[in-house]
């Protein structure tokens, strides 16, 4: 025992001298000037300070140490940007510094060596996927082609709801809402649905919302540095175990649209609508293309779609409902707007939103105060200077869009839900805000080249979803007053700390058929 320890202590002393060394080298090396920053603690430096939910700790620290900050998260150097100003400074001054995403052990291995488009580094092979995403894949005559599926779609969500309205039973509103923008994306995507196969659909889901939770999952190994090559929280078996269920049902469904392919080459049905799948397979195979993709770009490309477009719409809409049972006097105008609009004898359809400006306000103001995404995260690719501070290259960046969305210097009453903000009032400019990248206090999907291209599907999902819901059903909930709890839970796309229970109470009186 006393051997043990004595090995034990040395150890603890070599570690300790080891860091002083670094440390020593590292001031005498570095005579740049660095954003402010708060103490840093041996070894972990500034992780102790992000708990238990990240964006919120950051926005507590900006408060003291003000909007660009230097932290250290274990060995890695990052800023933090806590104003529009500052990410207009990142974003756009100098976006050429910053158009690489960082590269972390998890979300590599999991797009088969960062193969995706999401996390690949700025260059040729992303440039082109950004191209093909804009002309082909994401494009408004894709999109257009496959409103029928999301319409479809939707009619099974309000059949469901109408189901557990007749017989007055909870409805778990955010796993619902999963299932409906799962069904969407994998039908676009692949041709494919869970509708009609439960077991199925519940694979599915379990394997996008593991994806998304160990993605987001603290790892060692990408802050410690001498925790680099070692395994010590067991990530690896869960890593492998997931991608290797998707490997096979990725397999699987490669294998049937390729025989697919080939019957219709046959003399088979050349009419059918292809889907993102069928696109890549055509880029993969056209041997002038540009670029030729893999087998594991393709499939990594289809784990962005599903990772990015499945949960983010989904918990978006789940937001906005809940804020407008908080505040009934706003869902009131909403479906006065609505039956004004559409009327009570049928149901809201996508072509209807361009003449609903306060249910785009709603969801306007819902992205403000919840969004998505919170943090924006790019890294460095050169040194720069950035408000009369070094930013050294390879230095992680975040942009805080939570706490933006929150700052009392551009939003009157920034806690308040009011999307009135949004509507036109003489004199205001925040009725040309957009949520697109183009203003800077407001940017739920990011801004500039590496912003998400998804935007305009993502806005079609939720703003006709949210419409169908405020439209169609009262919605009950337990609790003091019938309120909601607005309290948020870690993770990487804002989720709940608890989910929405619901019983939706019909609303219109005969029901539209669907």
């Amino acid at each position: 025992m006393a051997d043990f320890q004595g090995y034990f202590l040395l150890f603890l002393i070599w570690l300790v001298s080891i860091i002083l060394v670094r440390t020593l080298f590292t001031k005498i090396r570095t005579t740049s000037r660095l954003p402010p920053s708060p103490m840093a603690l041996p070894i972990i430096g500034h992780l102790h300070l992000l708990a238990p939910i990240p964006h919120q700790a950051l926005h507590k620290l900006s408060t003291k140490h003000g909007p660009l900050m230097h932290i250290l998260l274990g060995s890695v150097p990052c800023v933090v940007a806590s104003s529009s100003e500052m990410a207009k400074e990142f974003l756009k001054t100098h976006e050429s510094s910053f158009s690489n995403r960082p590269k972390t052990a998890t979300v590599d291995y999991l797009t088969y060596g960062s193969a995706d488009f999401s996390f690949a580094p700025y260059g040729p092979y992303w440039k082109f996927m950004k191209k093909i995403c804009m002309s082909e894949l994401l494009s408004g005559r894709m999109l257009d082609q496959f409103l029928p599926v999301r319409r479809e779609e939707l009619r099974r969500f309000l059949q469901f709801m109408m189901k557990k309205a007749n017989a007055s039973e909870k409805v778990d509103v955010g796993g619902e809402l999963v299932r409906l923008t799962n069904n969407i994306v994998s039908r676009m995507t692949m041709n494919q649905t869970c509708s009609n196969n439960e077991d199925e659909a519940e694979e599915v889901r379990k394997l996008v919302q593991a994806i998304a939770k160990l993605s987001g999952q603290f790892n060692l190994s990408d802050f410690i540095w001498f925790c680099k090559n070692l395994d010590l929280q067991g990530m690896n078996k869960k890593l492998k175990e997931v991608r290797d269920k998707f490997d096979v049902m990725m397999d699987k469904i490669i294998k049937d649209h390729e025989e697919a392919r080939k019957r219709k080459k046959d003399g088979g049905d050349s009419d059918t609508v292809k889907d993102l799948l069928d696109i890549l397979l055509d880029i993969s195979e056209d041997e002038s293309s540009e670029m030729r993709l893999t087998r594991e770009n393709i499939k990594a490309f289809i784990l962005d779609i599903f990772a990015a477009g499945t949960d983010t719409s989904a918990v978006t809409t789940e937001w906005a409902l809940a804020e407008l049972i908080n505040h009934t006097d706003i869902m009131e105008k909403a479906r006065e707007e609505i039956d004004i609009v559409v009327g009570r004898n049928k149901i809201v359809e996508e072509s209807d939103i361009t003449n609903l400006p306060y249910l785009q306000a709603i969801v306007k103001e819902t992205l403000r105060l919840h969004p998505t995404g919170p943090i924006i995260v790019r890294e460095s690719s050169e040194n720069c200077t950035i408000g009369g501070y070094d930013i050294p290259a390879k230095t992680r960046l975040f942009v805080n869009v939570w706490a933006i969305g929150r700052d009392p210097n551009h939003w009157e009453n920034p806690l308040e839900f009011c999307p009135e903000r949004f509507l036109s009032i003489e004199g205001s400019r925040k009725t040309q805000l957009d949520v697109r990248g183009q203003h800077f206090q407001l940017l739920p999907f990011g801004s500039g080249r590496r912003s998400c291209p998804g935007t305009s599907l993502a806005l079609q999902v939720v703003q006709t979803s949210l419409a169908a819901m405020i439209q169609c059903f009262d919605w009950k909930v337990d609790g003091a007053n019938g309120t909601v709890d607005m309290k948020e839970g870690p993770g990487l796309t804002l989720p709940r700390a608890h989910p929405l229970i619901c019983i939706p109470v019909p609303r219109l009186s005969p029901f539209p058929s669907f």
